[in-house]
């Protein structure tokens, strides 16, 4: 894993005036977003509940990752506490897109953890036994998300059944882990 960038300005400035970011603009209007779909592209749509920015894109079609689209996620699912972004697994995309389109979702994903580095996730691990001290979290292979209206365990069992990697369940947070490490859940 990666570390991209810890400014800002200069990941803006790499995307080449990309209109990717914004704090409600989406990408593209609901009906490009749907054809696109249609031609078997893979797309998600993200809120980091922490700085309250979203983003949208379709980060795979036509047999490849679009890397504008990934660095762009990169960003908004990074260490807000930090301000570090890291490169992260496509697989794990892969891994969300699968669970909303097992439960036929086109909703907007809530982000309660992407990208930790290890500065926070010791301060978390110190604050919560929850936390791991080696988690996949600052290796840019995990995911902390709900999405409202959706069921919890309905998430949950969906992840599992899938068998793409590792699958945490969180009601009393009220969210879901998924990464892509080996096959668990607890």
């Amino acid at each position: 894993m990666s570390i991209v960038s810890k400014n800002r300005r200069k990941f803006i400035q790499s995307l080449g005036g990309i209109a990717i970011l914004g704090a409600s603009a989406p990408l593209m209007s609901t009906k490009a977003y749907a054809n696109i779909l249609a031609g078997n592209g893979k797309a998600l749509k993200f809120y980091n509940r922490h700085t309250q920015e979203r983003v949208q894109g379709v980060f795979w079609q036509s047999g490849q990752y679009n890397k504008q689209v990934l660095q762009s996620f990169d960003h908004h699912l990074r260490d807000h506490r930090q301000q570090e972004v890291a490169s992260l697994d496509p697989k794990l995309f892969d891994f969300m897109h699968a669970i909303c389109e097992k439960l036929g979702i086109d909703k907007e994903i809530h982000i309660i953890s992407g990208y930790r580095s290890p500065k926070t996730n010791a301060m978390l691990a110190g604050k919560s036994t929850g936390v791991a001290k080696k988690s996949y979290h600052m290796r840019g292979m995990a995911l902390d998300f709900a999405i409202p209206g959706e069921d919890l365990a309905r998430l949950k069992d969906t992840a599992k059944a899938l068998r793409l990697g590792g699958v945490g369940y969180y009601p009393e947070s009220g969210f879901i882990h998924i990464d892509t490490g080996r096959v668990r859940s607890w």
